[in-house]
């Protein structure tokens, strides 16, 4: 089955995070070899990461539109989450790195750095991610896209990243004007510090939510109930005792399998008319939300539906 989405839409914001993530990668690491800053080079490597990551995410928004076939019998949208779990994983191994180097720098009197030309690239990379963020998030509100949900909210990433390093390296000038200037090459490692751990949760509550759907692991309970009811005002005409309902999402799809276990008075005279009722049901439920894809068994015996 083809998804049928703004695929071209998805792409060009992807795209668009691509063509600026090598920009930032050249303009970071540039800054850090004249500024020497740890800080900046840290925020270069997450530009970098994130540069590779989006050529990444390119390669596998095309491979997700592609139908089913004989190796993925389910289509190629669980590689979805699989890649959200790869990129958080990546980030959560950089902040570490980044925070145990600046101990360490810390421990041995810090590091000095150009902080006038540090806060320069400060001012320019803040505004740049946040915008390149605030552009995706906008944009992909009409898409059915975790890649690019995902991407938006790494760009936020790097938006903290950078104005933190300008609220830093202006304390750390500041400081340099002063009778403690002995003090200001603490402020880098420190800062360092500050922001491997503060960006933490951030794609460590995207890996969690990539590995629930890695898993197959159900959604939350309220966001069932809510299909639930959906599900049966759509079967309020087939005389039923109970449905069996199990959902699981994967990537941008929503799967549930149904087992309507019917009562004595439910009867049909062809296999048509079960096509048409779950025919109707799905295009209801798609209607409500087209990431839903949808099997519907009809049973008798209710031990069927263990």
């Amino acid at each position: 089955m083809i998804i049928g989405f703004h695929e071209k839409k998805e792409k060009r914001l992807l795209t668009l995070s691509f063509y600026v993530a090598g920009l930032f990668v050249f303009v970071a690491l540039g800054f850090a070899l004249i500024t020497h800053s740890g800080a900046i080079l840290f925020d270069g490597i997450y530009s970098l990461i994130a540069f590779f990551m989006a050529l990444l995410t390119l390669k596998v928004a095309n491979l997700v539109q592609m139908p089913d076939d004989d190796r993925f019998h389910f289509g190629y949208t669980a590689i979805e989450p699989t890649l959200n779990l790869f990129k958080s994983l990546i980030i959560i191994a950089t902040c570490l790195y980044a925070v145990v180097g600046s101990i360490t720098s810390l421990l041995t009197g810090g590091n000095s750095a150009e902080y006038g030309l540090a806060m320069i690239y400060g001012a320019i990379a803040t505004i740049g991610c946040f915008a390149i963020s605030a552009y995706m998030k906008h944009q992909s509100s009409s898409l059915r896209s975790d890649l690019v949900g995902v991407d938006a909210r790494t760009w936020f990433v790097d938006g903290v990243l950078s104005v933190s390093i300008l609220l830093g390296f202006a304390l750390a000038y500041f400081i340099e004007q002063t009778r403690f200037s002995a003090y200001a090459p603490l402020v880098d490692p420190i800062l360092l510090i500050l922001l491997g751990t503060a960006i933490l949760p951030i794609p460590g509550k995207i890996m969690l939510d990539s590995l629930k759907e890695v898993i197959n692991k159900a959604p939350p309970e309220a966001v069932t109930a809510v299909i639930e009811k959906k599900l049966k005002q759509t079967l309020v005409a087939v005389p039923y005792e109970h449905v069996e309902v199990r959902i699981s999402k994967r990537g941008r799809d929503l799967y549930i399998l149904v087992h309507i276990i019917v009562d004595e008075s439910f009867s049909v005279a062809t296999i048509s008319e079960l096509d048409d009722i779950r025919i109707s049901c799905e295009a209801a439920m798609r209607e409500w939300d087209p990431s839903i894809i949808m099997d519907i068994l009809f049973i008798k015996d209710a031990r069927l539906a263990g």
